[in-house]
C-alpha cells in the first residue's frame, strides 16, 4: 500500500513574517483572507471557463484545455505537452462532469484521457483530506496499476491530495491502516472488495469520480461478478469514465449499467481497428515442434533489441526461461506470469522497463495497457485465442509515434482461420519464410537439460501438458484444432522422452479409433455378403478380402483398447531407430522402461495448484521404483502382516469368535466374564424389597470408591506439579552457577576417572529403630461392591494408601 500525499506540505512563515504577524496582526489577517478569496476567485473563473469551453478544430496542446495551474506545471514538468486524438477528443467532455465511454488504440494515451479529470474535478470541487475517498481508478492488472499509479504522482505533485495503490500481493493491515486517509486510490478489483468487505472504517459514500481501465480485459478475467458487487458499493450520484482498447458486448453491458448518457468518444475508430501506422506487422507459418528453434536463432540474431515474446500459459514461459537462460543466448532474459509473487513481478516489470537490450517471455498478463518503452519486436509464440487478443499483444510496441514490429508464429492448421479473424478486423499482416539455414536445432541440448536436471523434465512436461490444455479449451475450433497436432514431436523437441499420456487427449484419440473400427466392421460385413454371394456362384475369390478385412478389423479394435490403457506418470519409451546401427546414451536412457528420475517430483506431479486445473486432464500413475533393501523388508513385512489378517479372517469365519476361559479351583473352566441367573439372584435377595436394598448398597459403595479416588487424584496432582517446581528450580540454579566464574572446584574423582557423585540421603532409621510396615490395601474396598465407610473412615484409607500415615 502506497499512500504519501501527492505534495509536500508548504513551509512555515519565516521569522520575519512572524515578527509582522506579531505587529500587524490585523494587516496579516486581511491579507491572508484576500489570499483566501484570490483561490476562491479562481475557482469559480475555472468552473466559468469549463462550462463555456468549445474545443478548436485544432486543439493540440494541454495548455490551451481549462485545467488549473498546477495540473499545467505537473504535466509540463513530465513533458507531456501534446495532446493525443483520444486526449482531445475525450477531456472537453469530462472536465464538464459528463460520463464518457471511451475506446481506442492500444498506445493512444487513454492514462492521461482520465487521469487529468480526476485531478482537475477534485481540484475544483476543493476537495481536502477530511473528505475521504473522491476519485477510484480501477485497473485489471497490478502492473498496469503500478502504471497508472506513477503517472498519477509524475503530473500530481503540485496538488495537496494524497494517493493510494491498493493491490494483491501485499500486507492487508499495513493497508487498511492508510486506506481511509486517501483522495485518490488506485486498485485491482479482488482487493477492493476485499477493503469494501472487511476494513472497518473504509467508505465510498461521497465518491466522485469513478474510473475503469481496460474495462474488457477486467471481465475477461472473470472479474464480471466482483465488478457487479463493487458497483454496489459506490453511490449512483457520481461520474464515470470507462476507457477500453477494444468494445466487445460485455463491455457494452457493463456501460448500460454504470454509466448514465454517456458521451461515446473514439467508437468508429476501434470498430475499424485502425492499427498504428509505425507497426510492421507479419507472420511464419512454421510446424510445432519448429517453434522453439526459430525463437532461439530469432533471438541469437536480434541480441541488439528489445523483444517481448508471448505464450499462452505460465508453465511454458518458465520451461522456455529456464531453459534459454541455461544455453546462455548472450542477452538477458526475464519471465512474468501470473504465478509470481508480487514482489518478483514488480521487479521483472521495472528491470524490463528499464533496460535497452532485453528479451521477457509473458503470458498475457502483459498484454493490457502496459506501457513498455522502445520494444523493438512483439513474438506471439502462441497463436491469440482472437484478433482483440492480437491487437493488444501487438500493441507493446510502436506506442505513441515510436516504430516496432510485430511477428506471429503460425501452425499451418491456424494459419487459414487467423487470417480470417484478423481480415474481419481489418488487420493486414504480411507473410515472411524461415530460411532452414539460419535455424538452429536445440532439440539436442534441451534432452540434454531433461536429462541431467529433473526440474526441467518435469517443467517440459507441464509446459506439454499445459499448452495442450490451452488448445482444447480454446473455444475457436476453426483455428485451434487439436487432433491436427503432431504431439509425439512437439514432446520430442521439449526433450521429453516421449508424450505424457493425457485424459482428454485419449479420449479424442479413441473416439476417432472408435469411429474407424466402426467403419471397420460394417466394411466387413459388407465383404461377407458379397463373399458368401460369390461363394454360391464360384467357388472362391472374396474370402481373402473378407479375411485381410476382419485382421484390419482386429488391429483396429487393439489399437482401440491401446489408447484407451491405463495412464502411467513416465512417457512412454521411445524406440530406437533401426535405420542407424550408432547407439549413444541418450538411446539407452530413452530405452528404460523404469525410469525413476522423477522419483523426487511426484508429489508435484500430482498435488497440482489450485487454479492450475491440469488434474481435469491429466492422470500420472508412478509405478514402484523403490528398489531398496528396506522398501523390499517392508513391502516383505506387510505381506505377512496381510497373511496373518486373512488367516485370522478365515478362523473366525469358520469357528467363530474365540472365548476366553479361566478355571476354579475344582478346574471347573468358565467364561471371563460369566452372568449368574437373574431369576435366582432375586430369589436369593428376598424378591423386591432386598433387590432394592441391594442396589442402594452398591449406590453407596461407589460413591465412597469416588470419594477415595478423587482424593488419590488430587494429591498425586499436587505432587507432580511440586515436582515440577523443584526441577525448574534445579535447572535455573544449575544455570547460574554455570554463569560464575572462578567458582567451580574440581570433584574428587577415583583413579579410574571416575567422578563419584554426592547425594542428599534421607533421615534412614537406625538398625536397632524398627521400619514401619508399608500400608496394606484393603481388598475389601475394591473387591466387595457393599462395601460402606464414612467419610473420615475414607479420608484415613486415603491417605494410608499414600503413605502419608
Amino acid at each position: 500500500m502506497t499512500g504519501p500525499p501527492l505534495t509536500q506540505a508548504h513551509a512555515g512563515p519565516s521569522g520575519h513574517n512572524r515578527k509582522l504577524k506579531a505587529k500587524k496582526g490585523k494587516i496579516v489577517t486581511k491579507s491572508s483572507k484576500f489570499k483566501k478569496l484570490s483561490e476562491k476567485q479562481k475557482i469559480e473563473a475555472l468552473e466559468r471557463d469549463v462550462a463555456s469551453f468549445i474545443p478548436p478544430a485544432d486543439l493540440s496542446l494541454f495548455s490551451d484545455l481549462p485545467i488549473s495551474d498546477f495540473t499545467k506545471r505537473g504535466l509540463k514538468k513530465a513533458f507531456f505537452l501534446n495532446l493525443t486524438e483520444i486526449q482531445a477528443q475525450s477531456l472537453p467532455v469530462s472536465l464538464k462532469g459528463k460520463d464518457v465511454l471511451g475506446a481506442a488504440r492500444t498506445g493512444s494515451g487513454k492514462t492521461l484521457a482520465f487521469l487529468v479529470p480526476v485531478l482537475e474535478i477534485l481540484y475544483r470541487r476543493k476537495w481536502g483530506a477530511t473528505d475521504g475517498l473522491g476519485a477510484l481508478i480501477i485497473s485489471p492488472t497490478r502492473e498496469l496499476a503500478v502504471q497508472i499509479f506513477e503517472v498519477l504522482r509524475s503530473i500530481g505533485g503540485n496538488h495537496s491530495f494524497s494517493a493510494g495503490l491498493v493491490i494483491g500481493g501485499k500486507n492487508l493491515k499495513d493497508e487498511s491502516d492508510r486506506l481511509s486517509r486517501m483522495n485518490i486510490l488506485v486498485a485491482t478489483p479482488g482487493r477492493l472488495l476485499q477493503h469494501m468487505d472487511q476494513t472497518i472504517g473504509f467508505a465510498a459514500d461521497n465518491l466522485q469520480l469513478l474510473v475503469l481501465d481496460e474495462a474488457d480485459r477486467i471481465l475477461d478475467m472473470g472479474f464480471a461478478r466482483t465488478l457487479t458487487a463493487l458497483l454496489g458499493h459506490l453511490p449512483k450520484s457520481r461520474q464515470t469514465l470507462l476507457f477500453s482498447a477494444t468494445q466487445t458486448q460485455s463491455v457494452s453491458d457493463l456501460a448500460r449499467l454504470s454509466l448514465k448518457n454517456p458521451v461515446s468518444i473514439g467508437l468508429e475508430e476501434t470498430l475499424n481497428s485502425t492499427m498504428p501506422q509505425n507497426l510492421e506487422q507479419h507472420f511464419v507459418v512454421c510446424t510445432l515442434d519448429k517453434k522453439l528453434d526459430i525463437l532461439w536463432s530469432f533471438i541469437k540474431s536480434h541480441l541488439q533489441s528489445k523483444i517481448l515474446v508471448f505464450m499462452s500459459a505460465c508453465k511454458q514461459v518458465r520451461f522456455v526461461f529456464e531453459t534459454f537462460c541455461k544455453m546462455h543466448p548472450g542477452i538477458s532474459l526475464l519471465n512474468l506470469h501470473g504465478k509470481q509473487k508480487q514482489t518478483a513481478r514488480l521487479a521483472t516489470y521495472t528491470k524490463f522497463t528499464s533496460s535497452s537490450h532485453a528479451v521477457l517471455f509473458a503470458t498475457d498478463i502483459a498484454a493490457r495497457g502496459l506501457d513498455f518503452p522502445a520494444v523493438d519486436w512483439v513474438l506471439q509464440l502462441d497463436a491469440p485465442e482472437d484478433a482483440d487478443t492480437y491487437i493488444h499483444r501487438v500493441g507493446r510496441t510502436a506506442r505513441y509515434e515510436s516504430k516496432g514490429k510485430g511477428l506471429l508464429f503460425l501452425l499451418p492448421s491456424e494459419e487459414e482461420g487467423m487470417k480470417a479473424a484478423l481480415g474481419a478486423k481489418a488487420i493486414k499482416v504480411q507473410q515472411l519464410k524461415i530460411r532452414a539455414s539460419k535455424t538452429h536445432s536445440i532439440q539436442n541440448q534441451l534432452q540434454n537439460l531433461a536429462f541431467q536436471d529433473p526440474e526441467i523434465k518435469y517443467l517440459g512436461q507441464r509446459a506439454f501438458v499445459s499448452y495442450l490444455r490451452s488448445i482444447y479449451l480454446h473455444k475457436d475450433k476453426s483455428i485451434f484444432k487439436l487432433d491436427e497436432l503432431p504431439v509425439q514431436q512437439f514432446a520430442e523437441s521439449l526433450g521429453l522422452p516421449g508424450a505424457p499420456k493425457i485424459k482428454f487427449l485419449n479420449r479424442e484419440i479413441a473416439k476417432k479409433k472408435t469411429a474407424s473400427r466402426a467403419v471397420a466392421v460394417a466394411q466387413g460385413e459388407v465383404l461377407k455378403d458379397v463373399a458368401k454371394d460369390a461363394k454360391d456362384s464360384e467357388s472362391g475369390g472374396e474370402s481373402d478380402g473378407s479375411e485381410s478385412s476382419s485382421e484390419e478389423s482386429q488391429e483396429s479394435g487393439d489399437e482401440s483398447k491401446e489408447g484407451t490403457e491405463p495412464r502411467s506418470a513416465e512417457p512412454a519409451a521411445r524406440k530406437p531407430s533401426k535405420s542407424t546401427g550408432v547407439r549413444t546414451k541418450y538411446d539407452r536412457m530413452f530405452e528404460r522402461k523404469n525410469q525413476n528420475i522423477l522419483s523426487e517430483h511426484y508429489s508435484k506431479l500430482i498435488d497440482h495448484e489450485s487454479d492450475d486445473g491440469d488434474e481435469d486432464f491429466i492422470t500420472l500413475k508412478r509405478a514402484d521404483h523403490d528398489l531398496s533393501d528396506g522398501g523390499e523388508i517392508e513391502r516383505e513385512n506387510l505381506s505377512k502382516r496381510k497373511l496373518k489378517l486373512g488367516n485370522a479372517k478365515r478362523a473366525i469365519v469358520k469357528n467363530g469368535v474365540a472365548k476366553k476361559l479361566v478355571f476354579d479351583e475344582e478346574g471347573v473352566p468358565h467364561e471371563l466374564y460369566e452372568m449368574g441367573d437373574a431369576e435366582d439372584w432375586f430369589k436369593s435377595k428376598g424378591g423386591l424389597a432386598g433387590a432394592k436394598e441391594e442396589g442402594i448398597k452398591f449406590a453407596e459403595g461407589e460413591r465412597g470408591r469416588m470419594k477415595v479416588a478423587d482424593i488419590v487424584d488430587k494429591e498425586e496432582a499436587r505432587e507432580k506439579k511440586r515436582e515440577k517446581k523443584r526441577k525448574r528450580k534445579d535447572k535455573e540454579k544449575g544455570v547460574a552457577d554455570a554463569d560464575m566464574v572462578g567458582a567451580f572446584i574440581d570433584p574428587p574423582s577415583d583413579d579410574d576417572g571416575y567422578v563419584s557423585p554426592e547425594f542428599d540421603l534421607p533421615n534412614l532409621p537406625s538398625e536397632d529403630e524398627e521400619m514401619a510396615p508399608p500400608p496394606k490395601r484393603n481388598k475389601v474396598l475394591h473387591n466387595n461392591p457393599s462395601y460402606s465407610n464414612t467419610v473420615e473412615e475414607d479420608e484415613e484409607l486415603a491417605l494410608q494408601l499414600l503413605g502419608k500415615r
